[in-house]
């Protein structure tokens, strides 16, 4: 695990950015004094209304359609074990350790606010597992959104009471095994807490997280390439001027016209054709600004809705100071138990869909000008077909072309879960979010952006070897090529491509691009 400072948890202040140190580099975590403080006051107030014997839905009751069903004192534990043991009922492929972590830290920091009623050894337990690498065994499907992610954090939670599975240091062990290697027992769960613990979004914002930060890079490097591609098919930043932004003003827009200006600066090559007879350029270089910052307003929408949910309370029923309600809800004069549906996944869903669709688009105008360096009808003079010297012989980047247009086609594929419903639970549970598989469409819809950018900065940097040496590039452009050439050599011959691909997409995916962008620059990019 990381030695640097742990992200402190008080259920209001994660980013994903947060997420993203603790899923992927091992940021420990620490929860502030205050959250601790209302963690053991939402307690409090749970016992209050246990002892008061009223009937509190989640406390005292059984769930969904059982609803009706009132639980003696005596059965209150077993309920809470049993609905954790019926819910780990998820399939498919396992999760990965990072989308694990997500969605752990992503639970505790809505524990920690303080409405869900449970004990503060439960927070306490769940800490130690993420700080120590505790990753349980997690199913990617069953999640409906709705009551928030039930399946997957049923199987996270089975291994805070010794059964399930975990992984630990690469290790698979039963769940009471795992544990003990952080040094903790097993839990028994008091009332409240199995249901606090799998009802909420948790994996959609752990994974939605996820997805903003990988976004948000992907299209930062659409702009290199793009930028890239421009310098070298002989393209003009006319159609970047702020002028025409300013008179169309959305914000993506602006933002990437901008760092399209920047990139370029100072570039000899733009600036050798500046009086050149082409009046306009293709749409896929022309409306770069237009495409690649409706995909950026579609990600910045995403990040708002990820932003508030990661600082939520997800569950049901939540748990509040008698005061603060009205005399609608259960519990007693110091305890108020409200039931709603805070764990519903739209507010996630839908942006995530539209996500999905935005960097679908990104990935499709990148791919376009792929095929406008290589394609010998539509590329400029200087560029040899497939960008490889005595084509026909040699094939180039070719293939890398059909790769790009294979990953759009999938991301096309995907669809949109979030207008689909099917009712469960004998119908109380009538409308769905489905909110999860759009968070893992949006996995794979940014996975394969990320991809097509990388292949159109290969392609790019290889067009740059057909351009009059004595041509200099932009600043940040130059520094984008030079970025690549220290781990990808000029295609000299036909050779497997999918190492190099593989190494562009990761100078993008890891942040490595921006990094060297913004030592060029000496600012960051939009």
């Amino acid at each position: 695990m990381s030695d640097r400072e742990p992200v402190m948890l008080d259920g209001a202040s994660l980013t994903p950015e947060d997420v993203a140190a603790v899923a992927r580099d091992g940021r420990t975590v620490a929860i502030a004094d205050a959250a601790r403080e209302a963690v053991r006051e939402s307690r409090e107030r749970v016992e209050d209304v246990l002892d008061s014997d009223e009937a509190v839905y989640g406390l005292n009751t059984g769930f969904g359609q059982l609803v009706t069903e009132r639980i003696p004192e005596s059965d209150r534990e077993q309920l809470q074990t049993n609905l954790v043991r019926s819910h780990a009922s998820g399939v498919g492929r396992e999760l990965e350790p990072e989308e694990v972590r997500a969605m752990l830290l992503t639970r505790i920091n809505a524990l920690v606010k303080g409405y869900s009623g449970v004990r503060e050894v439960v927070i306490d337990h769940l800490v130690r597992m993420l700080n120590r690498g505790v990753h349980p065994v997690v199913r990617s499907q069953g999640s409906l959104g709705a009551s928030g992610d039930l399946a997957p954090l049923a199987h996270q939670a089975l291994v805070l009471l010794g059964e399930g599975e975990a992984e630990v240091d690469g290790e698979r062990l039963d769940g009471e095994a795992a544990l003990a290697q952080a040094g903790l027992e097993p839990l028994s769960l008091a009332a409240k807490e199995g249901l606090a613990l799998i009802n909420g979004t948790q994996l959609t914002v752990g994974l939605g997280a996820l997805c903003v930060v990988d976004a948000e890079r992907a299209l930062r490097g659409a702009d290199v390439a793009g930028s890239l591609t421009t310098e070298v098919s002989m393209g003009t930043t006319a159609a970047c001027d702020p002028a025409i932004q300013d008179v169309r003003p959305h914000s993506g827009q602006a933002a990437s016209a901008r760092n399209v200006r920047t990139l370029t600066a100072d570039s000899d090559i733009v600036e050798s054709h500046r009086n050149c007879d082409r009046v306009q350029d293709a749409y896929s270089i022309r409306c770069l600004p237009q495409v690649h910052g409706a995909a950026r307003d579609a990600v910045s929408h995403l990040r708002e809705a990820v932003e508030i949910e990661l600082n939520s309370a997800t569950d049901n029923p939540l748990v509040f100071a008698g005061s603060a309600v009205d005399d609608r809800a259960s519990g007693t004069e110091s305890a108020g138990v409200l039931s709603g549906g805070n764990f519903h996944g739209a507010p996630l869903a839908l942006r995530l869909d539209y996500a999905t669709n935005a960097l679908t688009d990104l990935a499709a105008i990148a791919e376009r000008r792929v095929d406008r360096l290589l394609n010998p009808n539509l590329q400029e003079e200087h560029l040899p077909p497939f960008l490889t010297p005595e084509s026909g012989v040699r094939s180039g980047y070719m293939i890398a072309q059909y790769s790009a247009a294979a990953l759009v086609n999938e991301s096309r594929s995907l669809g949109s879960p979030s207008t689909d419903n099917t009712p469960v639970s004998g119908g109380q549970e009538d409308h769905v979010s489905m909110s999860t598989q759009s968070a893992l469409n949006a996995r794979t819809a940014v996975g394969n952006a990320l991809t097509v950018v990388g292949i159109e900065l290969l392609c790019g940097a290889q067009a740059m070897e057909f351009v009059d040496d004595a041509l200099d590039p932009g600043t940040g452009t130059g520094a984008a090529y030079g970025a690549l050439r220290e781990h990808v050599p000029p295609l000299d011959a036909d050779r497997p491509l999918h190492d190099e691909i593989e190494v562009a997409t990761e100078l993008v995916a890891a942040g490595r691009l921006d990094e060297t962008i913004e030592r060029a620059l000496d600012e960051p990019l939009a």
